[in-house]
């Protein structure tokens, strides 16, 4: 029933897969669809995304998620909404622009002091990342390997944190990354994004190890640039 995600609206497009089962008959009312694991799978979709769209159709009431005995997805009406996806469209959208804005603001300063403080071991726990994010390229990196790949992708960007010195800060960070989830994984979607995101580490460990800041402000600015880029084509904002 369920078919991948070619269109760079992932969340909109599998929420409105799932809407239009509903729509056609397909899915009825009481229907389990399948686990989340199986059904980002089916989507091609990463896990995060799935939540989103499944979030959207929850408080739409289309659908319902049970947990305990009997756990699943389930179809809870045959009516869908007609302005179902549009209006949650329309309010991630200004989320995303507000986190990614907050993004710019903290992330490169906190790469600043990490190439000011960082010691031999955050060093090290910045190259770990890198070097499994470079095993799953070379494995041959699919939908499978996505949200393995995003989880290290974090964990990079923690290790800096954490490479600062500031217990605050990492706080403040992991905080900001749980918002950026939906966002990030949109980037995701772009041909040849784990290599280029590999790249990108590597010139950021670079310039930390150097301790080098006015080359982490470099690296640090088209490394966030390129995801406000990517969200304003998204979002079908200027350039």
């Amino acid at each position: 029933m369920f078919r991948p995600v070619r269109t760079r609206r992932t969340f909109e497009e599998a929420a409105e897969q799932i809407a239009e089962g509903v729509r056609n008959g397909a899915l009825r009312v009481g229907d389990r669809l399948p686990g989340e694991r199986a059904l980002a799978a089916q989507m091609e979709i990463s896990r995060p995304t799935l939540r989103e769209a499944v979030k959207v159709l929850v408080t739409a009431g289309v659908l319902e998620v049970h947990r305990g005995a009997d756990a699943g997805m389930f179809v809870a009406t045959d009516v869908v909404p007609v302005d179902l996806v549009r209006e949650r469209a329309d309010l991630r959208r200004s989320e995303v622009s507000s986190v990614l804005e907050a993004r710019r603001l903290v992330e490169p300063g906190v790469a600043r002091l990490a190439a000011q403080r960082a010691g031999p071991a955050d060093l090290e726990a910045l190259e770990r990342s890198i070097e499994a994010m470079r095993r799953i390229v070379a494995a041959g990196y699919g939908p499978a390997d996505e949200d393995r790949f995003l989880q290290l992708d974090v964990q990079f960007h923690l290790a800096l944190a954490r490479a600062a010195g500031n217990p605050s800060v990492e706080r403040m960070m992991r905080m900001l990354f749980r918002e950026l989830e939906i966002a990030r994984d949109m980037a995701m979607h772009e041909p040849l994004v784990p290599e280029w995101t590999i790249g990108i580490h590597e010139e950021t460990l670079a310039a930390v190890a150097a301790g080098d800041e006015d080359g982490i402000l470099e690296v640090m600015d088209r490394h966030v640039g390129r995801l406000e880029a990517t969200w304003r084509e998204e979002a079908g904002q200027p350039t």
